[in-house]
């Protein structure tokens, strides 16, 4: 593929934006090579700024799962600009879209908006902190919950792409009231509560781990969390940024059967657009500014443009629940076959292949991968039409868009590639 046009957009953007993107795994630094900058989306496919078509398994890191540029999502923008795209003020939308995201997760009894996911975690802390009066969090080795300071120790994401231990500019002390964890290991959190449970106001968690590639949880992991969290008096915080609405319906909180008491929800909501929530218990809710003394704020939350596009987003998957089959099948057929020295994990839609050998649970396991390995197979694909996400540590998206034929020609373009990687 010619890449010329791409390359050209990277020089010039290197010149005034760290790095040359607005988020770091952009870069495709982990992998080799430079990024391919995206002129345009049409359903599950994407084409480049050198006019270069690729399947899209990123969908915006998971937020579009209808596809680019669903109809039903257009025109309800279309109509939302007739209407304006900022006020700062109520609007009756914002009520429509909080009640429907009520009705789809039952743990959620009130709900506050915010502008992105990051934003959603740091208020669902503050509010844990602050309804609880205690300091600790409770987080786990390789989940990625925003750039948020205190959550930054041993993050996923992006942290874990370009190898940072711990970033630059976050205090000490900030670190210090954060407990990081492995993934998946019940001996490590009821060590955590019996050494400092009286301090701890909240465990947060990716019920499906989606930041050091996806990573489901344990049998039993998350009711063991609920169990603990409630015995001590802490709370429990499900971040479904990335699996509510995709996993199932009413989230992996569904899928698993565990009530948390918050959640934080992003991504699908916005139908698209730059969105986030948290919610959970009235009495917990209810402790929110200006109803209660936990302050949070934000003059673009509920804008008309990402209110429009979530609401027409959750209305169309709840007319249409038979997406979700569909979307199980799709990905199962996609991630049927591995070969040797790499294994696969799914749930639902959202799927990763590891460049290594036996089980991924946790962080340990999964930065076991050969990532050089990823990085070519990552190339091979992105040669043959194929558009991955450009870490080892990310989750891969399958939409409603993709067809039968999208998913046989992904299979196609995949062995061709795994072969060229093949363990020498």
């Amino acid at each position: 593929m010619n890449h010329s046009k791409s390359e050209q957009l990277f020089r010039r953007a290197q010149e005034i934006i760290p790095g040359g993107v607005n988020s770091p795994v952009r870069a495709f630094r982990s992998v080799g090579g430079n990024p391919v900058f995206i002129a345009r989306g049409e359903g599950s496919h994407i084409f480049d700024a050198d006019g270069n078509e690729y399947i899209d398994y990123v969908g915006s890191w998971g937020p579009l799962l209808l596809g680019h540029r669903h109809p039903e999502i257009l025109a309800a923008l279309e109509q939302a600009l007739t209407i304006g795209t900022s006020f700062g003020a109520p609007t009756e939308q914002e009520i429509l879209l909080a009640e429907a995201i009520r009705d789809a997760v039952p743990s959620i009894e009130m709900v506050r908006l915010v502008n992105s996911g990051t934003e959603a975690t740091m208020s669902a802390i503050r509010v844990a902190r602050g309804f609880t009066g205690r300091d600790l969090i409770v987080k786990f080795e390789g989940c990625y919950h925003g750039h948020v300071d205190s959550l930054l120790v041993k993050a996923g994401s992006g942290v874990a792409t370009l190898g940072i231990a711990d970033t630059q500019g976050v205090p000490k002390a900030f670190c210090d009231t954060t407990i990081a964890l492995p993934y998946n290991s019940p001996e490590a959190v009821t060590e955590a509560f019996r050494t400092h449970g009286d301090r701890i106001a909240a465990v947060i968690v990716e019920p499906v781990v989606g930041n050091m590639g996806c990573v489901p949880p344990a049998p039993g992991y998350l009711q063991m969390l609920r169990e603990v969290t409630e015995r001590h008096g802490a709370l429990l915080i499900l971040d479904e940024v990335m699996t509510g609405f995709r996993v199932a319906f009413g989230g992996a909180q569904q899928r698993y059967g565990v009530k948390p008491d918050l959640t934080t929800l992003g991504k699908v909501i916005g139908g698209g657009l730059p969105v986030g929530a948290y919610g959970g218990r009235k009495d917990i809710m209810s402790k929110v500014a200006p109803a209660g003394p936990i302050y949070q704020a934000g003059t673009l939350s509920g804008n008309p443009l990402a209110v429009a596009a979530g609401l027409a987003m959750l209305r169309h998957l709840k007319a249409h629940p038979e997406i979700y089959h569909q979307l199980e099948a799709r990905a199962a057929a996609l991630c049927a076959n591995v070969p040797a020295g790499a294994t696969v994990n799914r749930v639902g839609s959202m799927f990763t292949f590891f460049f290594t050998e036996g089980p991924v649970t946790d962080w340990e396991s999964a930065k076991r991968s050969d990532t050089a390995r990823f990085g070519r197979f990552f190339r091979a694909m992105l040669e043959r039409g194929v558009y991955l996400a450009p870490s080892q540590f990310e989750a891969a998206f399958v939409s409603a868009a993709h067809t039968e034929q999208d998913i046989a020609k992904t299979i196609e373009a995949a062995k061709e590639a795994f072969r060229g990687v093949a363990v020498v």
